[in-house]
């Protein structure tokens, strides 16, 4: 399940507990967007060293970062993360085989 394994690369970014488990995608998004948000607020620079780390692309990062309204920064944020993650798994998949 491709949930199980973006949730496992990024439980030692998250500090999320070992036993953290989710059932789907969705299920992650709303998992982190409550941390993410925090993140926003309380250790941002921490959070923009998580994003460079996922790899999310600059462009991108400062178009959520300058141009989400407020409200929805935090889930366009987990959002490009998750999807990041995702598009990493699939494309170590394509070329292991």
């Amino acid at each position: 399940m491709v949930a199980e394994e973006v949730l496992s690369i990024l439980k030692k970014d998250f500090d999320l507990p070992v036993e953290t488990k989710v059932a789907d995608e969705d299920s992650l998004f709303r998992l982190l967007v409550p941390i993410v948000h925090r993140m926003l607020d309380r250790e941002f620079e921490r959070l923009l060293q998580i994003c460079y780390r996922i790899d999310i692309g600059e462009e991108k990062l400062k178009k959520i970062l300058h141009e989400s309204p407020p409200e929805n920064m935090a889930e366009e944020l987990t959002r490009a993360m998750i999807d990041r993650q995702v598009q990493k798994i699939e494309i170590r998949k394509k070329y292991s085989k």
